[in-house]
């Protein structure tokens, strides 16, 4: 009986696609993977989750230390240690990497994306695209391995001041994150946009050397921007996707197996990590209307969207001269790509 129970056990562990802990035979390995975000939010807790993963289905050889936002520099430095191999890993987003990997800003051009089920059309775009692929080249060609492209919510735009229309949003100063081309979206708009390094932005925002910001929810509520700003504006322009990359050199000694253990974790990640992230923005908004009820919440109307995504659509050729080399390649790819994924899981 206890054979046939075994027996049954282990047929049911390979069907699913489970391995015994112990399967791996490579080195030890003790890694550090630097987190743009604070403990608790999106990117620390799925590195979190990843080390757990790698821990457990290594029997505890492979070991990832994850370090928050803070513990080991700003957004840009820790992006230039994972380059240098200072630390062999690092989750960050499509902006602040873009200065190590200039192609990559392609996903910081607004009104690219669909309004609906955007981990959905990641996942697809993973899995059966060709911009992960033509992304991965331009990485490894800076020293970099991508492993996901993840949805983190829709950015939101809080001020000061309402932005009912672009008249009102002219002029209006913006810290957005360290790239040339989130820099050119927010001029298009008629905006003052300025990069700003994340732990300088309640301070910046308290004393008014800028008037307003762009994150997606959990972040302006864990950072508490909220704090000193009157207004939640979603202009339905930029998902915020975050890219957990690996130092080349340190991906490529590691063994086969781990490498490909590596990417089945991140790529069945993306969609669960964007339903986990909508139900905490979804939250995390509840909570700053009750913690500052006169905070005042708006989504622009379809009318005043089409003249925003017709100021966005200027910047596109600006992409393909600050890009890098193959930024053409990249915007088709990318265009390609999504146009595809909405067309297979039946979006407008």
């Amino acid at each position: 009986m206890r054979k046939i129970l075994v027996l049954l056990l282990t047929t049911m562990i390979l069907s699913t696609g489970f391995a015994f802990a112990g399967a791996y035979t490579g080195p030890v390995v003790n890694a550090k993977l630097a987190s743009e975000e604070i403990e608790g939010d999106f990117m620390t807790v799925w590195a979190n989750k990843f080390a757990d993963h790698m821990k457990e289905w290594s029997d505890g050889k492979i070991q990832f230390e994850i370090y928050p936002y803070g513990t080991l520099g700003a957004t840009g430095d820790i992006n230039e240690l994972a380059q240098m191999g200072v630390v062999q890993a690092v989750f960050s987003d499509y902006a602040w990497i873009s200065a190590f990997v200039p192609q990559a800003q392609v996903l910081a051009l607004n009104y690219i994306f669909p309004t609906e089920q955007v981990p959905q059309v990641l996942d697809w775009m993973m899995k059966n695209g060709k911009m992960m692929p033509l992304m991965t080249q331009h990485f490894a060609n800076n020293g970099l391995v991508p492993a996901a492209i993840m949805f983190e919510g829709w950015q939101w735009l809080s001020t000061q001041k309402p932005v009912t229309s672009l008249d009102e949003f002219n002029g209006t100063k913006i810290r957005v994150m360290g790239s040339k081309l989130l820099v050119e979206d927010y001029k298009s708009y008629g905006a003052s946009p300025t990069p700003m390094s994340y732990g300088e932005v309640y301070s910046g925002l308290q004393m008014g050397l800028i008037d307003g910001q762009v994150n997606p929810l959990f972040a302006i509520y864990s950072m508490k921007f909220f704090e000193v700003q009157k207004y939640l504006t979603q202009l339905k322009s930029e998902p915020f996707i975050g890219i957990p990359s690996f130092n080349k050199d340190f991906f490529d000694s590691l063994t086969p197996e781990a490498q490909a253990e590596i990417h089945k974790f991140w790529s069945e990640a993306v969609v669960p990590a964007g339903e986990w992230i909508t139900a905490r923005n979804a939250s995390d908004l509840e909570k700053m209307k009750k913690e500052k009820p006169s905070l005042i919440v708006n989504t622009l109307d379809d009318a005043t969207i089409a003249q925003f995504k017709a100021k966005a659509e200027t910047v596109y050729p600006l992409y393909v001269e600050i890009g890098g080399e193959g930024a053409q390649e990249m915007l088709d790819t990318l265009r390609a790509d999504v146009a595809a994924a909405k067309k297979a899981l039946g979006l407008k």
